[in-house]
């Protein structure tokens, strides 16, 4: 199948996902899975693997499924399980509520939210959203029990607030992917600012939205918080002394300077061996085992290193049905890549050029949607909207790089089952799947347009 008859297949198969898991309950795993595999069969992915007319391998549905769910164990299962550990660690030595307490001290006790989101915004400058959020996670659970703060809109404001430097700020992949495509990546700089100033208006309707929404949904934290009798302060004195800011911070800002380093020495473009080392110590997977490293170090000033291994084992109780869910959703991506749709949306493309500087927003939004990965939307649309900027206009310098922002902003709408950010974000927070619509698939909605009209303001003003 393929075409138009193809879309609303797709459409279709995403509704059923959603009601099987909302209504009929049936596990998110097998829910999607499931779709998957029906999903991609209707689509005419062939039973098993076949050779077309010039000779290439076209994969059979099986060997499509195992490659979508290794290839998300591939790309964020160790980075969820050594996170998860800092995580843990930090919690067992009371070092989240201090690092809680150094954020609340620089913002202010009446603006969690906001802190959260900005500290989102920073870290995921250099890190890839999935792996900020869960780096970040257990300051935000120590922030809601610290201010008893809605969990959702604290869940809400990190996740939009992480999203934001990912789609619209390199160094980190796509944002730089996109320059180089269309003609700026020797002018970073300028794609820089610009990420910046729309990530104002982005961050604001994100994080309206997420005090909102913080008043309408409960999730299972929230439902602990309010069945919690022991104030906050009792909690840390359960610690007894807590650990100092550098030992709190350590295990967090370490990884987070090593990956920033990485992408320094890529964006420099050093060679050797510095150039090695620095990008090996950058791999979110070594910068995070550093960061466990760091983390038993903590274990060991608090006097609690005899319990490694039990927090060791918690940890993986608690990460594997995240796991398994996140590969669910890598499935489902790889399903429909696999398909003509993409191929379909890049043959059409022509019918959206008349829109401007919304061409490609709407271009990369649809494959973002469709496909669920912000990265690939942002590499794919800058493919397509290449050889098209003289005819909409956008080929001056700043104008390329705003067309950058646009397809950024595209690539954040929407965040939904097919995205494994969503079930990392969902899974953290304490959401079930519905609730996850409500929350992060439409505050991503809400940022995506919000960024799209600051991009828009500013297309008047830049020529």
């Amino acid at each position: 199948m393929s075409g138009f008859g193809l879309i609303v297949v797709f459409i279709i198969a995403i509704v059923a996902m959603i009601l099987a898991i909302s209504k009929f309950k049936i596990h998110p795993f097998l829910s999607i899975m499931t779709v998957s595999l029906l999903f991609g069969l209707i689509a005419g992915i062939p039973l098993v693997n076949v050779k077309d007319a010039d000779g290439n391998t076209i994969q059979g549905i099986a060997n499509v499924i195992g490659a979508g769910f290794s290839g998300t164990f591939t790309s964020i299962g160790i980075v969820i399980i050594l996170g998860a550990l800092i995580g843990t660690v930090l919690e067992a030595t009371g070092a989240a509520f201090k690092l809680a307490d150094m954020v609340i001290k620089v913002v202010g006790p009446k603006h969690p939210v906001l802190a959260v989101q900005l500290m989102g915004w920073v870290v995921s400058i250099p890190v890839f959203c999935d792996s900020g959020f869960v780096i970040l996670d257990p300051i935000r659970k120590a922030l809601v029990k610290r201010t008893k703060v809605s969990s959702v809109a604290m869940t809400v404001a990190l996740s939009t607030g992480l999203y934001a430097s990912h789609v619209f700020i390199p160094p980190t992949p796509g944002p730089i992917a996109a320059a180089n495509t269309l003609g700026v990546g020797n002018n970073l700089l300028l794609v820089m600012g610009l990420g910046v100033l729309v990530s104002i208006p982005a961050l604001i309707g994100a994080i309206l939205y997420s005090r909102y929404i913080g008043g309408k949904v409960k999730s299972s934290e929230d439902i602990d918080i309010d069945g919690v009798t022991k104030s906050y302060e009792e909690l840390v004195a359960a610690y007894g002394k807590l650990p100092n800011g550098c030992i709190s911070l350590a295990p967090i800002i370490v990884p987070i300077l090593l990956m920033a380093l990485g992408s320094i020495a890529s964006m420099a473009k050093w060679t050797g061996f510095l150039f090695q080392i620095c990008s090996f110590l950058g791999t979110p997977i070594i910068a995070l085992a550093v960061g466990v490293i760091f983390a038993i170090w903590q274990l060991g000033v608090a006097k609690k290193l005899a319990r490694f291994y039990e927090i060791t084992n918690e940890t993986l109780k608690v990460v594997g049905p995240i796991l398994f869910i996140t590969a669910a959703g890598g499935v489902l991506g790889r399903v429909i890549a696999s398909t003509s749709i993409v191929g379909f949306i890049t043959g059409n493309s022509q019918t959206l050029a008349v829109v401007g500087i919304f061409f490609p927003f709407i271009l990369s939004a649809i494959l973002k949607t469709a496909q669920g990965s912000s990265t690939v939307a942002l590499t794919t649309t800058a493919g397509i909207v290449a050889p098209l900027l003289g005819a909409l206009g956008l080929d001056s310098p700043a104008r390329t790089a705003l067309t950058v922002m646009a397809i950024g902003a595209g690539a954040m709408t929407v965040s939904h089952a097919n995205d494994s950010y969503f079930w990392v974000v969902t899974n953290f927070g304490g959401m079930t799947p519905e609730q996850g619509y409500k929350t992060q698939t439409t505050a991503t909605l809400i940022e995506g347009f919000c960024g799209m009209a600051g991009v828009f303001i500013l297309s008047l003003i830049l020529h």
